[in-house]
């Protein structure tokens, strides 16, 4: 039994005054609403200028667009060039909108404009251009002067005009992301501080398998096949290269056996002397943070190792203080929460500076000032919430004044930080505060976008589990809800690992379509159960070696919730999830056949051994080491069980969940006699998205309304 009742924490009055002029939500509008009619306004291109306490941003003129500033001690704001300004030089004269900015000094920025980067100073009215960019290129990274730039062609690297490296082995990839964006890698290129020198990653996946996929647009169909490492198989290697401005020469550093081996958090020391990198084994339960020489790649030493019984997943790199080169800040959540750790770079650890019972989210900024700012997951993981620690004697202290979810953007001096501040009454605000959490000035208010339509605002609760441990659960209700009246529910499911679904924000993290479908007479019902992100280690780690076990205990605690609610019909109650959402729709509906009459699986893993290693292999170890663990996930074996209606859809070219988990399914429904519907999107990978998302959502929700009567 639960042992507590859905808490509401906001019931908004016009939730029970319900206007006869309110017009309906369309679910055209719910889907593409938030790309421009409910998208919240704010300024465009706001930002701090690099030397001065100042905003700029760009009016929203339409004719002529003008950047201006507002100082943080003045009430008025300033243009600085507007669009026509950038037009009378001959080489802007065919600019039709104002071009994306980049600050270098008080009065000069940067911009791109038909494959050239320029410089402009506003106050000398000077147009300089700077690069010739190769239109071509992609995955471009500026040093950090601005006076030159790294990007791919195809398979190789180049900086500005000069290819770096020159492999043609299919399969061999120069200085792109690697490791599937796993560990907090998000690009494949790394410039020193002194602009000199470039890091970048080297894959070889030519010795991974290759996974069938096709493009139905061609006559025939054509076979577009991807690399793709399976949980036990061969997975790809990864070396780093540091090229030399000066030499043109690639130095490769020798980061050693085995090779697959996972290299992550590249960090350069402020000398540039030295390069760091988090090396994480296969098994990803033990990391070293490692020293390199980046002139000759020879390995110098190891500053510490980290472990852990399950695994260790390093997300951050060092980052150095700005008045000590000698010591670093370390993201770590060794003591069950992500906290912060000061060491020296001879790998001694100095004092835990933060200790937190909820994790930190980010580092925002390291001051010059023995300060540093970072944000908070507080209120169960609900909030995003502003602090700041003093290194000196590990002393913190709340900034932020109000519970919801900011978004902090540091002056250069970090004084003053830009606030975007949004919860579960605010649509979105934008204010300047000092470092103190005192408000300066404002910048944008919002109200709500659904004012004039027939949208109920979602309701936040917890819940509490038999064995003690309180979840976040959100509901959506319908516009002219009625408690004397029995509505069919929905359950919308994540509940994996890195994913968190449900925050103290606006709609609380909830997509537009959920009120629309309240209306047809659902409650739409949420919970983040253990496993889900933001909550601590031992939370997400609750759910190593048995994916899809706790997690249907914790959402059945809130189907019984539902169950027991007297406006909920408990015999007609849905599920619905997408990718681990569809894994756990699917678990549900086999494994607990008799409480849910509907489920819609998009994109649904089936069967861990089909999913890719780094992923999988972190939270199930190998099909061979935790065989039972496996067996137990899959649901290719269980499809017999299956009582109600069940839609799975998948994207025909889907390269993270690949379709053989939805194929490999259908075939065991085949051999069982049972029957599952199924929907296949072509061109699209993992989800489903543009103006075919309207079709997607409208088939998702058709599907369960027509087989809920």
């Amino acid at each position: 039994m639960i042992k507590n009742i859905f808490l509401g924490l906001l019931i908004l009055s016009f939730h029970n005054t319900i206007s006869s002029q309110s017009k309906e939500l369309t679910l055209t509008d719910a889907i593409m609403g938030g790309y421009s009619k409910f998208r919240p306004n704010t300024l465009s291109q706001l930002s701090w200028m690099s030397t001065e306490n100042s905003t700029s941003w760009v009016t929203k003129d339409s004719l002529n667009p003008r950047l201006v500033k507002r100082a943080i001690d003045s009430k008025a704001f300033f243009s600085l060039v507007d669009l026509e300004g950038l037009k009378s030089f001959e080489e802007l004269k065919d600019l039709k909108k104002f071009p994306r900015i980049k600050w270098s000094t008080a009065t000069l920025f940067y911009f791109n404009y038909k494959g050239i980067r320029y410089s402009y100073d506003y106050q000398k009215k000077e147009l300089n251009s700077i690069l010739s960019l190769n239109k071509k290129g992609q995955n471009t990274d500026y040093s950090p002067d601005n006076k030159n730039v790294s990007y791919t062609i195809e398979n190789n690297l180049w900086v500005g005009n000069n290819q770096i490296t020159n492999d043609s082995i299919e399969g061999v990839i120069n200085g792109q992301s690697v490791h599937r964006f796993e560990f907090g890698i998000y690009k494949g290129t790394f410039w020193s501080n002194n602009n000199e020198m470039l890091a970048f990653y080297r894959k070889d996946e030519s010795m991974v398998s290759d996974y069938p996929l096709a493009n139905y647009t061609t006559k025939p169909a054509s076979a577009t096949p991807v690399k793709y490492p399976m949980a036990g198989m061969k997975s790809h290697e990864v070396t780093l290269g540091v090229w030399n401005n000066k030499s043109n020469k690639i130095v490769w550093i020798k980061t050693g056996e085995p090779k697959e081996q996972y290299l992550t958090n590249i960090a350069w020391s402020p000398d540039d002397k030295s390069i760091f990198i988090a090396v994480l084994n296969r098994d990803q339960n033990e990391m070293k943070l490692n020293e390199y020489d980046p002139k000759t790649g020879e390995f110098v030493k190891t500053l510490f190792v980290e472990k852990d019984a399950n695994y260790v997943q390093p997300l951050h790199p060092m980052e150095f203080l700005p008045n000590n080169v000698n010591q670093f800040v370390w993201q770590s959540e060794r003591d069950g929460y992500n906290n912060l750790y000061l060491y020296s770079t001879k790998g001694k650890l100095i004092s835990q500076l933060t200790k937190h019972t909820a994790p930190i989210t980010s580092v925002v900024k390291i001051h010059d000032n023995d300060l540093i700012s970072y944000m908070v997951a507080d209120n169960k993981g609900m909030d995003r919430i502003l602090y700041q620690v003093k290194v000196k004697d590990a002393k913190s202290s709340l900034i932020s004044k109000e519970s919801g979810v900011h978004k902090v953007v540091m002056s250069n001096d970090g004084m003053y930080y830009i606030d975007y501040f949004n919860n579960i009454s605010t649509r979105l605000n934008v204010d300047v505060f000092d470092n103190q959490g005192e408000q300066q000035y404002d910048l944008m208010k919002n109200e709500s976008p659904y004012k004039d339509l027939n949208v109920r605002l979602p309701e936040l609760g917890k819940l509490t589990t038999n064995e003690g441990i309180e979840l976040n659960t959100r509901i959506f209700k319908p516009f002219d809800f009625d408690p004397n009246k029995k509505y069919k529910a929905l359950v919308y499911v994540y509940n994996g690992p890195g994913v968190q679904l449900i925050t103290n924000s606006w709609m609380a993290g909830g997509p537009a379509w959920m009120p629309y479908f309240a209306n047809k007479g659902y409650i739409i019902f949420t919970v983040d159960g253990r496993g889900s992100e933001n909550r601590g280690r031992d939370f997400e780690q609750a759910v190593f070696r048995k994916l899809g076990e706790l997690e249907i205990v914790d959402q059945l605690t809130g189907v019984e919730y539902l169950r027991n609610l007297d406006y909920v019909n408990a015999d007609k109650i849905a599920v619905h999830g997408w990718s681990y959402g569809g894994f756990m729709t699917t678990s549900l509906m086999l494994k607990a056949p008799d409480v849910f009459k509907v489920g819609v699986a998009g994109g649904p893993v089936m069967d861990w051994k089909y999913y890719e290693i780094m992923y999988t292999e972190r939270y199930m170890d190998t099909p061979e080491t935790n065989e039972a663990g496996y067996a137990r996930a899959s649901l290719l074996d269980k499809v017999q069980n299956l009582k109600g209606d069940l839609l799975i859809i998948h994207g025909a070219d889907d390269d993270v969940v690949v379709p053989q988990h939805s194929i490999d399914f259908l075939k065991n429904s085949v051999d069982k006699g049972v029957k599952v519907d199924f929907f296949l999107y072509p061109g699209h990978k993992h989800n489903v998205r543009g103006k075919d998302r309207i079709h997607l959502m409208r088939k998702v929700l058709d599907y369960i309304d027509e087989k809920m009567e």
